[in-house]
């Protein structure tokens, strides 16, 4: 007999991807502003509570810069004026708790990061244990009162449970947006993370007699 248990629950952690990219005339210039603003807005994000080992770089890459190109066409040289080097850095946070995530998206353009995206809303490994025992419960009793009523419909008693199997439906991260108006300074920013659901199978095998 096969049961079904599904909880839904607001999820208590985000992740978001901030990062700054700036373009100057030297490698040394481009690489000032960018670290500057990177290591404020890194400061800035453990005063509001953000943990050093939830704010990790992903990515620091330096680039020449080039001012209107000629475009590439098959077996021609690449052909372009150097304006200067691009230096970006990406920075990827986890935010928990998660009420800090509209806190952590101004903080990062008010410091100054022009690359923002990717909010994802996900059950910390805490919480998504405790949902999964209580779908696994609600599951298994669900498992339970079908087998008994099929029994009794086809007139055959239950023994003892010989097996059980069970599969998990993790929920796939939220994607959130950020809510912005044109006058960005007078307006926070209101990203909200729904609910989200964990769902639970169970199959249980008894004896019959």
């Amino acid at each position: 007999s096969s049961g079904t248990g599904e909880v839904t629950e607001i999820p208590d952690q985000a992740t978001i991807s901030v990062g700054v990219t700036k373009t100057a005339a030297t490698v040394q210039d481009a690489q000032k502003q960018t670290n500057g603003i990177a290591n404020k807005l890194i400061t800035d994000l453990k005063k509001l509570g953000i943990k050093g080992k939830d704010i990790k770089t992903t990515n620091y890459s330096v680039n020449p810069d080039y001012n209107n190109p000629r475009p590439i066409m098959m077996g021609q040289p690449f052909e372009g004026n150097q304006n200067g080097y691009e230096v970006t850095q990406n920075i990827d946070v986890k935010i928990k708790p998660i009420e800090l995530i509209n806190k952590v998206i101004d903080t990062a353009t008010k410091d100054g990061a022009n690359l923002v995206g990717g909010v994802n809303f996900t059950f910390s490994d805490e919480l998504q244990k405790n949902l999964e025992q209580k779908s696994t419960q609600m599951a298994v009793s669900d498992a339970k009162t079908k087998a008994q009523i099929l029994s009794n419909a086809a007139g055959v008693r239950l023994g003892k449970i010989i097996n059980v199997v069970s599969s998990t439906n993790n929920p796939r991260p939220m994607m959130g947006i950020a809510q912005k108006t044109a006058d960005e300074t007078s307006v926070p920013t209101n990203v909200t993370p729904g609910q989200s659901t964990v769902t639970i199978g169970v199959t249980i095998y008894y004896e019959t007699y």
